[in-house]
């Protein structure tokens, strides 16, 4: 039961900060306003409600889909439109375009950080062996 919810807990983490850097990438003047309050609590906002969507979901059978690369970032890309409409009203002039390009970017940075960071960051290691000739412990 404990690393069950060590999982979820794992879960909501990830899925905090993807969709969390995806809406502060995709908000219109997103790097003029990094250091806006109102920017970076609209996309806390959209993180928390994706994070707490991907762990309801675990209670699911759809939690399957997690377990599979392609799956994993289609349910988060999704999840993150979902929060990301949630949140706010769409800022670009076509109604849910940021939503959905949010959502998007969250499924990428998803797929991404499935190649970069799976088996203990191998492909990291690996990368930095063959640049400085040290392994990384």
């Amino acid at each position: 039961m404990l690393s069950e919810w060590k999982h979820r807990t794992g879960l909501y983490i990830k899925r905090f900060w993807q969709p969390t850097s995806a809406c502060m990438t995709c908000m219109p003047g997103s790097w003029g306003n990094v250091m806006s309050l109102v920017h970076w609590t609209i996309a806390l906002q959209t993180g928390l409600f994706t994070g707490i969507l991907a762990v309801l979901l675990t209670f699911t059978p759809a939690a399957k889909l997690y377990a599979h690369r392609y799956g994993n970032a289609l349910v988060v890309g999704f999840l993150t439109t979902l929060g990301d409409a949630y949140s706010h009203a769409s800022h670009y002039g076509i109604p849910f375009a940021e939503h959905v390009a949010t959502g998007v970017i969250s499924g990428l940075l998803t797929l991404a950080a499935s190649y970069i960071f799976e088996d203990r960051a191998r492909r990291i290691r690996a990368a930095w062996t063959r640049m400085f000739g040290k392994p990384v412990r």
